[in-house]
């Protein structure tokens, strides 16, 4: 308020910067999320080069505790740099391997079991016509789910790895590029430490969440792989290391996974053992998979990674319909990476990451930075 010289009081004057500090507020807005989905429309349409080359930035932060290893026994910089791509190398090249020998041998048996696919395909109309619903109705509605088509599809699907060799390039190439590139990686830290100290804490805790997903998914993906493989046997499932070797791609896709790996079994078991047989092998998978991926690997992964399986599922699915089949194996260190540079190096964030975190791992966040937790490497 303002005095005027008679004695009268006026209402003040709004400064005249102060609407467009509301404006700006506003602008920053629209801006940021037109920005986001500029950004979110080029990862979709570039999804074969920048999907790859992400893969490659996983694969060497998982390989630094070999290449650390290699250091501290006296190897030489580059000798160490070398047996660390051979090793990346060996293990893609062995990945890559096993899925095109899966999907031969399966492309391979799946005829043998067209005409019992087909013969259960006329069972099923026939039985649910008895529930009071006309058959007619049932084959119409079915009409438009033929087993040849189905068999013919996944038979396809060995014919279409040639779509992957321009990833697989991309890549070897990233891969061979970044591997090299490990010398300077502990210099840009150092500036970014002295710059920025809040995101090279970020950075540091993404590198250390993305070493233990693959590590960890890792290893319980094999372990799933072997219980799995051992129950096939047992329960007599046709092509059971073809299916351990999908369990075992198939843990990398978090919630859904399990389900992805699942259904090819049941169904085998469902042509050559009959329902008993299908039932087991749901039994046993979903016995499998609460017991190890529900309660066991979660205390592995949660203190590094520990974002909400609401988070996970939900970046699961956002990853997946932005860049495909790729996207959904790497959901989870993409979404640590945009946790890292977009919230956890930002101060004003920080309540936004309770949303993303469960509480351990915001707590065990704070008492790193406390210096009363030792700090990811």
């Amino acid at each position: 308020m303002t005095t005027t010289g008679d004695g009268e009081r006026e209402p003040d004057l709004v400064a005249p910067h102060e609407e467009p500090k509301s404006w700006g507020i506003a602008a920053v807005t629209v801006v940021s999320v037109a920005a986001a989905f500029v950004v979110l429309w080029g990862i979709s349409q570039h999804a074969n080069m920048v999907m790859p080359a992400f893969l490659a930035l996983n694969l060497v932060i998982a390989a630094q505790p070999l290449q650390r290893l290699l250091d501290r026994a006296g190897m030489p910089r580059w000798g160490g740099m070398i047996i660390v791509l051979l090793v990346l190398y060996l293990l893609l090249a062995a990945l890559v391997g096993m899925l095109v020998w899966a999907l031969w041998i399966a492309a391979e048996e799946i005829p043998q079991y067209q005409d019992r696919f087909v013969e259960l395909y006329n069972q099923t109309i026939e039985f649910l016509g008895r529930f009071g619903v006309n058959e007619d109705q049932v084959s119409s509605s079915l009409a438009g789910v033929d087993p040849g088509t189905i068999i013919g599809t996944v038979q396809n699907v060995a014919g279409q790895l040639s779509s992957a060799g321009g990833q697989l390039t991309v890549l070897v190439i990233a891969l061979t590029f970044l591997v090299f590139d490990i010398p300077g990686i502990a210099r840009r830290r150092a500036v970014i430490a002295r710059q920025r100290p809040r995101l090279a804490d970020a950075l540091s805790s993404f590198t250390h969440g993305v070493k233990s997903y693959w590590i960890v998914s890792t290893i319980f993906g094999l372990i799933v792989a072997v219980i799995d493989v051992v129950a096939l046997l047992i329960i007599g499932v046709p092509l059971a290391l073809v299916w351990g070797v999908l369990a075992f791609v198939t843990n990398y896709i978090p919630n859904i996974g399990f389900v992805l790996g699942l259904v090819p079994p049941v169904l085998f078991a469902l042509l050559t053992g009959g329902p008993v047989d299908a039932i087991w092998v749901v039994v046993i998978y979903s016995v499998v998979n609460l017991v190890i991926q529900s309660f066991i690997q979660p205390k592995f992964t949660g203190d590094a990674v520990g974002l909400t399986p609401t988070v996970t599922f939900l970046s699961l699915v956002f990853w997946a319909s932005v860049a495909g089949a790729l996207g959904a194996i790497l959901a989870v260190p993409l979404t640590l990476a945009v946790k890292a540079f977009l919230v956890d190096a930002d101060p004003r964030m920080r309540w936004f990451s309770t949303f993303l975190t469960t509480p351990d791992a915001d707590t065990k966040r704070d008492r790193r930075r406390a210096g009363k937790l030792p700090a990811p490497d």
